[in-house]
């Protein structure tokens, strides 16, 4: 049996059970408490929640190519790069570790479109500079790859960890490969020839923007390249 007590001013004060506890009703244990929730908590998804996402790491690539491209490696952080994907920071150490890890993943990711080198290896080997050419300068052209590429070349010449994971980058995945496919004496360092020929143009034409290169129709750069790289790469 329950008692209520009242006090002077005839509020009651507090329902029991005949044993001196309180009532579920009372102590918010009953039916009526069971059905209310608590507040949700805002805030960053927790780690779990991030790193159950499909497209996390995409998130995290995309993020970091953005950063660099428009903070330069020495100010982006991996911190940054983590609020613009929308994760923990520790998400980001999860997938790659350390700022150079997520650095060499978003220049590859960047560098995308130049793996695909059948497209120039395939064919006569007499129009290999020619195709070199056009290719290489057919990625600095696209706006959607230029200014990545951009940021990324500016880095590795002002910061020396940049450089070291541009250069193993270009090295490993790109000039070995063109390298592999030249039967000729020194195909390595024919490939880096070439590739620093094409480089020169790049920072000419596309940062320092000196005349008349930075204007000249691409077509008409790659008929007075073509010559050169190919005597580089082939040997005539």
């Amino acid at each position: 049996m329950t008692e209520e007590t009242t006090e002077a001013g005839g509020a009651p004060t507090e329902r029991t059970n005949g044993t001196g506890e309180a009532s579920a009703e009372e102590t918010g244990t009953g039916k009526a408490a069971a059905g209310k929730t608590a507040p949700r908590r805002r805030g960053r998804p927790s780690r779990k929640a991030a790193a159950d996402g499909p497209d996390a790491r995409t998130r995290i690539l995309e993020a970091a190519r953005t950063e660099f491209a428009e903070r330069g490696y020495d100010k982006t952080s991996v911190r940054g790069i983590a609020k613009a994907a929308g994760v923990d920071a520790a998400l980001v150490h999860h997938y790659f570790g350390t700022k150079d890890g997520v650095f060499a993943a978003a220049v590859e990711l960047t560098f995308e479109p130049a793996l695909v080198l059948p497209a120039v290896l395939d064919g006569p080997p007499e129009g290999l500079g020619e195709r070199l050419a056009a290719f290489f300068l057919s990625v600095w052209e696209d706006p959607g790859t230029r200014t990545p590429l951009l940021a990324i070349l500016r880095s590795a010449v002002t910061h020396e960890a940049a450089a070291n994971v541009l250069r193993d980058f270009v090295l490993r995945r790109l000039l070995e490969r063109i390298a592999a496919e030249l039967d000729v004496p020194d195909p390595t360092l024919r490939a880096e020839l070439a590739a620093s020929h094409m480089l020169g143009i790049v920072m000419l034409r596309y940062v320092v923007r000196a005349e008349p290169l930075a204007s000249a129709d691409p077509a008409e750069i790659v008929a007075m390249v073509a010559p050169t790289l190919q005597r580089y790469v082939a040997g005539r």
